[in-house]
């Protein structure tokens, strides 16, 4: 599948000014579409908002979402690719107060990912790469990926399904590709993302349904020790949904009743 549009039209070159290019100076949503239609979009879209707000990118918001849909019509089934970027500007950090935002959008197939990850689990690899903290830039889903590109460098061993990132000061963060849970005691825990991390759509989707479910969760600094406590753990994205974690390092754990439950409402929102 080689479909993409840039800025509503049927294209695959982009200009060499761009400022997602020279800078990283732009956003990104990656959305599973199951018959012509994005799933979770309106999560994708609120993130995007949000996301270009504190950016200051003059986007426009409403002939985006048209662009997506007609793009996921396009698509049918798989993976839509959504990137903004600034769009062209001159040599030099400083962006231009009138610059045009570009709207970039790839098609690719559905990833093929073992039935075993999300019914048996997987392990989780130790990463040694650390995420910096930025609090202007926590939470989004900005462009510069370099830490989490070091990070994926570190193992090539097939055992590891995914691998866990910490911030400098060793808090735990979230995973490569994902976010992360942990359930003790009843409660789910997820990392507070107001230093570092992507707040992920399928994080915001598991929040909202504990609230709906009346399942106690909190966001939180969460560190290795508390890792050693939990009674269950999984990550999550968009795109796969849930896979439990069996371990990480000497660390075990089952798959347990509540990453189930969660695993259920969530495979209804994705159609997988």
């Amino acid at each position: 599948m080689t479909l993409s549009w840039i800025d509503g039209l049927a294209a695959d070159s982009l200009a060499v000014k761009d400022r997602g290019l020279a800078y990283g100076d732009g956003l990104f949503e990656t959305c599973l579409v199951k018959a012509g239609q994005p799933l979770l979009f309106q999560r994708h879209l609120d993130r995007l908002s949000a996301g270009a707000q504190r950016l200051a990118l003059n986007l426009d918001l409403p002939l985006t979402e048209r662009e997506c849909r007609s793009f996921a019509g396009e698509v049918g089934e798989g993976v839509m690719k959504l990137i903004v970027t600034r769009g062209d500007g001159v040599r030099g950090y400083a962006p231009a107060s009138n610059a045009t935002p570009r709207r970039i959008l790839q098609a690719g197939p559905l990833p093929a990912y073992p039935e075993a990850h999300a019914q048996q689990g997987i392990r989780l690899f130790s990463c040694q790469t650390r995420l910096a903290e930025q609090p202007l830039l926590a939470g989004l889903k900005h462009l510069n990926r370099l830490e989490q590109v070091l990070a994926r460098s570190e193992w090539q061993n097939a055992d590891y399904a995914e691998g866990l990132m910490r911030d400098i000061s060793g808090r735990i963060i979230e995973g490569v590709y994902s976010n992360l849970f942990m359930v003790k005691g009843g409660v789910l825990l997820t990392p507070d993302l107001r230093r570092c991390g992507v707040a992920g759509v399928m994080r915001a989707e598991i929040l909202a349904l504990a609230e709906r479910e009346n399942m106690p969760a909190r966001e939180l600094d969460l560190h290795m020790a508390d890792l050693q406590k939990a009674d269950e753990v999984f990550v999550c994205n968009s795109v796969y949904g849930i896979w439990p974690v069996l371990g990480i390092e000497h660390l075990n754990w089952p798959v347990g009743p509540l990453t189930r439950k969660l695993q259920h409402l969530v495979r209804g929102l994705l159609d997988i």
